[in-house]
């Protein structure tokens, strides 16, 4: 085989496109596998992959979107979990430090990027020494391995690293650094990876019924939300990865569950960069746990809030409490309070959490669980998105009991995401590629840091399309060929899947991708084959979507927000509008 065709061959690898949905299909219903992994989160993707690279046949099934729940709606941070040392869980601190230098250094280095906080101090005398201990720890546990370590500062030094603290807000500080990512995009690429090493991925599929053999599982029914078919799905084992909908699909198994599934709600608010002006992010504490004010491109994220979720699993709404209760703690110690006005975007996520006998979700650990909960079927929940990695191994070993061969280690410490090798050298030719492409510097660097090494795959459907290398209209800091690839190589499907996921427009901009909606819509119908009456309605549900959103966050209770945030219609047709058989 020539160099040509062997180019060819592998070119869309990994692709999770509309013209691949079909295929994907047709596997399901008719190839076996060893393994089916239920949910599209960062977990799911995980396992998806860890059991790949094992040499499994593995399926991958969601029932909305890659990182739709909680995966989407993180703090965006990868860290070691430097308040668990106050709460002498130093295990997990230390394994989350591990995990974050591969991602930093090794598995992902597009995507993961390292962030300094300040820690301002309000105390003299005993809260430097404390604090540069606990720091100290975090950093000789691997925290300062590919970063720098703590640095101690006056309360002037601290003033002009961030000039917008009032200046009796703090005594001094202490800078340390940790790492932040794009959650939906990592866990994008996580499913992605998956896929390219041979997983069948499908979103807009769910779980509908399990299948049995006697007494155990063998397998699960699924449903095409888009259309409304279903198909038998055979496996040796179903690894339950659903998050906070844990409990539902252990009900709808039939099987009786190993541990129960808490849901924490956090709130963060989204304000442009020039409402704070500082050169790094901060972590303050509050009465009951801290607060980030972290960097995120031409903006911060304010987070977050902790507490009880007992309402719609699907969609969490943020309240007006929730907003006030975040402005209020940050406003505490800056010199130019923000404003309702100053909010440009407002999400809300659930974090799974075990059960404990704690009435305190802040204080519930964030440990992982796994259980073999009936023969087939293993179920895990808990954990944090910096460990999904040891989560994902974990499961796979626990299913293993139930495969009839061998199955391998776990080799994802050795497998890097798309897009990450030959990263660091095309940032070195940012300034040639940028010329090539007819591109400023600093948009193609910012390809980078989205794409890796897939930008030239990126770039290449706008060869014979060059107006899509312009700028979305109402959202420039994406450009059009980056709709158009969401769709033919991300899984997109939707308006929303496009606007919340693959962009952070919807959390980004003031008008939360309404203002760019129709023009987005336009470019993903002319691949996904939208008619007129279907781009108008996926226009119209976004729409709304966003207005319930908006009304949710301007009442004064969660009964009330989450009331409000119902009323917008479910973008997929066929999806059960029960809480059992939705995964994250």
């Amino acid at each position: 085989m020539g160099r040509q065709a062997r180019t060819a061959s592998w070119s869309g690898i990994g692709r999770l496109g509309v013209v691949d949905r079909e295929d994907a299909w047709q596997r399901l219903g008719k190839e076996s596998f060893d393994l089916v992994v239920i949910g599209g989160g960062v977990v799911g993707a995980g396992t998806a992959l860890d059991a790949a690279t094992r040499g499994l046949r593995v399926a991958l099934v969601e029932a909305r979107d890659l990182a739709s729940g909680t995966s989407s709606r993180s703090s965006k941070l990868v860290h070691g979990g430097l308040r668990y040392l106050e709460q002498l869980e130093f295990s997990l601190v230390r394994e989350a430090l591990a995990e974050r230098e591969l991602m930093l250094t090794k598995l992902a280095p597009h995507l993961v990027k390292p962030v300094s906080f300040l820690y301002p101090l309000t105390h003299r005398v005993w809260e430097r020494p404390y604090t540069a201990a606990g720091l100290f720890l975090y950093d000789t546990m691997g925290g300062a391995r590919s970063v720098p370590g703590q640095k101690h500062l006056t309360r002037a030094g601290a003033l002009r690293m961030v000039p917008a603290l009032r200046r009796d807000s703090l005594v001094g500080g202490i800078r340390y650094y940790d790492a932040q990512v794009d959650d939906s995009r990592y866990t994008m690429m996580l499913a992605r990876t998956a896929a390219r090493y041979g997983a069948v991925v499908r979103t807009s599929t769910q779980v509908v019924d399990f299948l049995h053999e006697a007494d155990r599982v063998s397998g699960v029914r699924v449903r095409d939300v888009e259309d409304g078919r279903e198909v038998e799905v055979l496996a040796g084992a179903v690894v339950n990865c659903t998050g906070v909908w844990t409990d539902e699909l252990q009900q709808l198994s039939g099987s009786r569950g190993r541990f129960r599934v808490r849901a924490s709600k956090g709130v963060h608010v989204v304000v442009p960069r020039d409402r704070i002006v500082s050169e790094s992010g901060m972590i303050l504490r509050t009465e009951s746990s801290v607060l980030f004010v972290i960097p995120w491109g031409n903006h911060w994220i304010l987070g977050t809030t902790d507490s009880d979720w007992r309402l719609d699993l699907a969609h969490p709404a943020a309240t007006k409490q929730d907003i006030d209760y975040i402005l209020g703690e940050i406003n505490a110690v800056l010199a130019t309070p923000l404003t309702h006005d100053d909010i440009e975007g407002v999400y809300a996520g659930l974090r799974p959490l075990l059960a404990g006998e704690s009435e305190e979700t802040s204080k519930l650990s964030r440990e992982h669980a796994v259980a073999r909960v009936a023969p087939g079927l293993v179920a895990i929940a808990g954990g944090k998105y910096t460990t999904y990695r040891v989560m994902a191994a974990d499961a796979v070993n626990a299913a293993a009991i139930d495969l009839p061969t061998r199955v391998q280690p776990s080799i994802t410490d050795k497998v890097q995401l798309l897009g990450a090798d030959g990263y660091h050298a095309l940032v070195n030719q940012a300034d040639r590629l940028a010329a090539q492409y007819g591109l400023h510097p600093y948009r193609l660097r910012h390809l980078l840091d989205r794409y890796g090494a897939l930008v030239h795959e990126l770039l290449a459907l706008a060869e014979n399309e060059p107006e899509w290398l312009r700028p979305l209209e109402h959202a420039p800091d994406y450009l059009r060929v980056e709709v158009a690839y969401a769709v033919s190589h991300e899984g997109a499907l939707h308006l929303e899947d496009v606007l919340a996921r693959r962009t952070r427009i919807a959390i980004e901009c003031p008008h939360r991708g309404v203002d760019c909606a129709r023009q987005v819509a336009e470019i993903m119908a002319g691949i996904l084959g939208w008619s007129g009456k279907t781009t108008e309605r996926e226009v119209e549900t976004y729409v709304a979507r966003v207005a319930a959103e908006r009304d949710s966050q301007s009442q004064p209770d969660d009964e009330a927000a989450d009331a409000s945030r119902r009323v917008a219609p479910d973008v997929r047709p066929h999806l059960d509008a029960l809480d059992v058989g939705t995964q994250r």
